[in-house]
């Protein structure tokens, strides 16, 4: 599988994030649909993406008791997205739970990857507040495999620790990584960021970009220069 640029579309409502997409001009960027346009828009945002040849990371984050993820990836699975996660902290018997839930009846599933630390979390944050008392990239990569041990295709992490992520767990498990940023754009509220070149060369295998591809005055020309960036091409 090659790597990809997801666009983080997250933005308020239908109109904005159509009207948005309609910059690319043929081209059809994956997507990212998060909590803020799901809730506003509801399900049908999905399917009306999916419709006009986008693919499509449903970033919900799920995070509850194993039956209730269960029967709320089943409600998930067949709206069109092609990624979807939950948070890797609700353990192994929710991850499993998701899959089960996840899987169609002909045994097909979208993408299923686990949140492992938000990106706007430091060490000083993880050990403080969440009373985490490991060293951040060691916790990640736990997560990572316990993901992984639970059937999982992937986690989401910063970039920093893909390389961990992928040495733990193998080349081919997945790794998404938000917080990146052009050299010359603003850090933002995320505290572990970097570059789309240097995420290729920790070995991200997708990038999320938001504020630095839909806050640019010319978005379609800032998503081909990630491309550029992590693709090569």
């Amino acid at each position: 599988m090659g790597r990809d640029v997801i666009i983080a579309c997250d933005f308020p409502g239908r109109e904005e994030t159509l009207r948005f997409l309609d910059l690319f001009e043929g081209r059809k960027p994956y997507v990212k649909i998060g909590m803020e346009l799901f809730y506003s828009a509801g399900p049908e945002i999905v399917r009306e993406i999916k419709e006009r040849g986008h693919k499509i990371f449903l970033d919900l984050k799920l995070h509850d008791i194993p039956n209730t993820v269960r029967r709320s990836m089943a409600a998930l699975r067949d709206l069109g997205a092609d990624m979807v996660n939950l948070h890797a902290a609700g353990g192994a018997a929710m991850m499993e739970a998701a899959v089960e839930g996840l899987t169609r009846p002909d045994g097909t599933r979208p993408i299923l990857i686990a949140v492992t630390m938000l990106t706007s979390i430091d060490g000083d944050r993880m050990k403080n507040e969440l009373l985490i008392d490991r060293p951040l990239a060691e916790a990640v990569a736990g997560y990572a495999l316990n993901a992984k041990r639970a059937g999982l295709d992937g986690v989401v992490c910063s970039p920093l620790e893909a390389a961990e992520v992928h040495g733990r767990c193998g080349d081919g498990f997945l790794t998404v990584t938000p917080g990146i940023r052009f050299a010359d754009s603003e850090k933002g509220d995320q505290a572990r960021i970097t570059t789309p070149e240097r995420a290729r060369e920790l070995g991200s295998d997708y990038i999320v970009v938001g504020r630095a591809v839909t806050g640019a005055d010319d978005p379609a020309g800032a998503f081909s220069r990630c491309v550029r960036d992590f693709c090569g091409s």
